[in-house]
């Protein structure tokens, strides 16, 4: 009686044009339906209608991208919750994750799966880039996909340097200082870089200075670490997420094997 009723439910939901207007095809076995469904869909029309077999086999891809994607949906999700137990401030930082350690429950749970979801991501987007490499798939016409991907690579690199700050403990601190002192010899907007000196940079107005929001690391630098990592990285990652997915759809789907 239970299952009947479910079943009428489900039917009746399905059947209303409310229910049509999200989805605009009916989903059925044929090949036209499915690929209309796919094409119609704002988020589905970001993969392929079609798909070679042989092109998603496990052994083929590993699965990397997809494991990496949900990892971003992941650290997305429990970096939000964190938020809610996160001052960044000199006086707090250091105090807030010792609270939510040890008062907050599954607080020491919440902050482990964040920080080893976040260490497993650069993992698996670095193996990613190494499966793609050796399967050739960045040849022509994927040139600029790959492009896309080494961009969220570097973005995924600095998802993971900027949240070391946010602890403000010895480890973080001294991370964010060698990190902030190898800029200063970045070329052209680094003081002690290849043209730098030419150009006017000072240990007052480079980019360590712009990264720290001073010539120290302190409360500026705190706040700024804060705001790329929660809001500034994750929104670029997002959108260049975006093109990418849609390239593999433009592209012909997953390349095939060699």
């Amino acid at each position: 009686m239970a299952t009947k009723l479910i079943q009428d439910i489900i039917e009746t939901v399905t059947n209303s044009q409310i229910w049509k207007s999200f989805f605009r095809r009916k989903h059925d076995d044929r090949n036209r339906s499915r690929m209309l469904a796919v094409i119609a869909n704002f988020f589905m029309h970001l993969h392929p209608a079609t798909i070679a077999r042989h092109g998603i086999a496990l052994k083929y891809t590993w699965c990397m991208g997809g494991t990496t994607t949900f990892l971003f949906l992941f650290l997305t999700l429990t970096g939000v919750l964190l938020m809610f137990y996160y001052r960044p401030t000199t006086l707090n930082a250091f105090n807030d994750i010792k609270e939510l350690e040890y008062s907050v429950p599954f607080g020491m749970m919440l902050r482990n799966t964040h920080r080893w979801g976040a260490h497993l991501m650069v993992i698996t987007v670095m193996l990613h880039m190494f499966r793609v490499f050796m399967t050739g798939a960045y040849k022509p016409p994927r040139e600029f996909n790959w492009v896309i991907g080494v961009v969220l690579l570097v973005i995924t690199f600095l998802l993971s340097f900027s949240g070391y700050l946010l602890t403000w403990d010895q480890l973080g601190m001294w991370a964010i200082t060698v990190g902030t002192n190898m800029a200063r010899a970045t070329p052209f907007i680094g003081h002690e870089g290849p043209f730098g000196e030419q150009l006017g940079m000072t240990p007052y107005n480079d980019i360590r200075f712009a990264i720290l929001g001073g010539s120290t690391v302190g409360a500026n630098a705190l706040l700024r670490a804060y705001i790329w990592h929660c809001i500034a990285f994750p929104l670029i990652l997002t959108i260049f997420l975006a093109v990418h997915f849609w390239r593999v759809r433009k592209d012909g789907g997953i390349s095939g094997p060699l």
